[in-house]
């Protein structure tokens, strides 16, 4: 069973959608949400999100792509692939950038819907077969040994020939080499300057001078490295995706 849900502010196009995925031989449980408020508001996780981009935000100020922008930043246990459902073609960059699956054009095309369905639904099913491997890094400081999971470093400073890692649970600060973990972490992590290694699962947006992450923080990007670091978070996103 597939927990999806359907984000439009349109009742018709929700019932579309809906048939849609009923129509399809993978069992689904459907919630429907008529503004990012609702879906916001519920609590409830979800594996697929059909999401229109451009939602009336009402009150909330909040479109398709700020919510799913919302959704990113939160700390879930399971993140939902997130299809966008548009009329319009301008936001497809503004979608990787949020780490969307796919971008479906309205009308729709229901072969098409259908076949990004089913890749969506083999992404969900298989991620849910695979065990779950914790990446680490070990690092020694004071004569200590510390195994630290890759998933929880929001990012690497260097800083006075030491490096600081920036996680979840606090900051840890111990002897080693930033070209080194970059070397070894260049799968998921990217150098934005030289001073900071970031890693691009939690990149909830950039601009041509600084990278925001989905804590908050915001941190400076070389403009020699912007262009390489959109091509590698691009190319992250994708291979999240499984394009």
């Amino acid at each position: 069973m597939i927990r999806t849900a359907i984000c439009d502010d349109e009742a018709k196009t929700r019932a579309y959608l809906s048939s849609l995925i009923q129509a399809q031989p993978c069992p689904c449980e459907i919630v429907e949400y008529a503004s990012a408020k609702d879906c916001l508001a519920d609590q409830r996780e979800m594996d697929l999100l059909f999401l229109d981009i451009e939602l009336n935000p009402g009150g909330s100020g909040t479109d398709g792509m700020a919510l799913a922008r919302k959704l990113r930043e939160r700390e879930l246990s399971v993140q939902p692939v997130i299809i966008f459902v548009t009329g319009y073609e301008q936001y497809v960059f503004d979608a990787f950038d949020v780490g969307a699956f796919q971008y479906l054009m309205k009308p729709l095309d229901e072969r098409k819907f259908a076949w990004v369905f089913a890749r969506a639904a083999e992404q969900i099913l298989g991620a849910r077969k695979r065990p779950q491997r914790v990446r680490t890094l070990m690092f020694r400081f004071a004569n200590t040994n510390k195994a630290v999971p890759v998933d929880s470093i929001y990012y690497i400073e260097s800083s006075n020939h030491k490096i600081v890692l920036h996680m979840k649970d606090g900051e840890f600060a111990c002897y080693a080499k930033i070209r080194d973990l970059e070397c070894e972490l260049q799968d998921q992590f990217f150098r934005i300057h030289k001073g900071y290694l970031v890693n691009l699962s939690y990149v909830s947006g950039y601009g041509k001078a600084e990278v925001t992450l989905m804590n908050g923080e915001k941190l400076l990007l070389s403009k020699y490295k912007y262009q390489d670091f959109v091509k590698a978070y691009l190319r992250f996103l994708k291979q999240g995706a499984g394009l």
